[in-house]
């Protein structure tokens, strides 16, 4: 096993490349785990492999050798927990020596937010595995806020309940940090923005970044699932979108930490600063 070689999912995605960016400067070798090879991003000192979560031999010779897995967590679907623990097995029978695992805040089995209680039974596969691992629990990512947008209208079943939302930049720099420099016990790190905020501040937010009105609106359960009818969804997914509202509203996502701080040296980006970024970054691409 090269003892220093680290194997990354999710780099067709914006996390999962942000994370390889960061750990190719270190200068450790990376091999890139993707569905489609020509989809991955080119990376010095770099190989890639094509495995998927649900195919639990070409996963583990996919990771084969690997010191470290960088577990970028699938989107939400029915066999989201089933596939998570596939690839948890694959690691397990190729000897993985770790894994750094993107799950969320306060997951638990009863969580409110349905999409939660799936991290929560991963943590519990990463517990069983005997490998051992860093899950980070990260808050809902301040770069998602644009897109609870619609018409200039965010509306949702959240009342004035707070979140502390963080930087997916943040968060990158995060697990490069720790896979970078290793951990030895299972650790649970909460990684959050450094306030919290309402969804009445995120829409002045977006009002004031912007320049276009954005207001909240409050919904009742029954009246965010009426205003979500429209949308070719399946229940599962309904459940799951209106539960992170109905989290807010329960104090679930309010977690402020100072872990972005610790591991970075510096501090984690407001949700102004970074959606000022973001936004400002995103006009001028388009």
């Amino acid at each position: 096993m090269n003892p220093k070689l680290v194997a990354i999912t999710g780099t067709t995605g914006e996390l999962g490349r942000e994370v390889a960016e960061r750990v190719a400067r270190s200068g450790l070798p990376m091999r890139l785990l993707v569905r489609d090879c020509d989809r991955a991003p080119q990376m010095p000192n770099t190989d890639v492999r094509e495995a998927s979560y649900e195919d639990v031999d070409a996963f583990a010779t996919a990771v084969s050798g690997a010191d470290t897995v960088f577990l970028v967590s699938l989107p939400e679907s029915e066999q989201r927990r089933a596939l998570h623990r596939s690839a948890i097995d694959a690691c397990r029978q190729a000897g993985v020596n770790r894994i750094v695992y993107t799950s969320f805040t306060n997951p638990s089995p009863d969580a409110v937010f349905t999409l939660a209680r799936d991290h929560y039974d991963t943590e519990q596969a990463l517990e069983s595995s005997g490998i051992p691992f860093t899950a980070l629990r990260n808050n809902l990512y301040i770069e998602m806020i644009p897109n609870l947008v619609t018409a200039g209208v965010i509306r949702g079943p959240a009342g004035d309940g707070q979140f502390a939302p963080v930087a997916r930049t943040d968060v990158a720099t995060v697990a490069a940090r720790v896979i970078v420099d290793g951990f030895d016990n299972n650790q649970r790190l909460e990684v959050s923005g450094p306030e919290r905020i309402d969804l009445h501040q995120a829409a002045t937010l977006m009002s004031e970044i912007t320049g276009n009105p954005v207001r909240y609106i409050n919904e009742t359960i029954d009246e965010a699932f009426q205003s979500r009818a429209h949308l070719d969804a399946t229940r599962f997914e309904l459940e799951a979108w209106i539960s992170s509202y109905t989290s807010i509203a329960a104090g679930e996502m309010s977690n402020v930490c100072d872990t972005v701080a610790k591991l970075t040296g510096r501090p984690a980006q407001t949700p102004r600063e970074r959606l000022t970024q973001y936004l400002s970054a995103t006009t001028t691409s388009c």
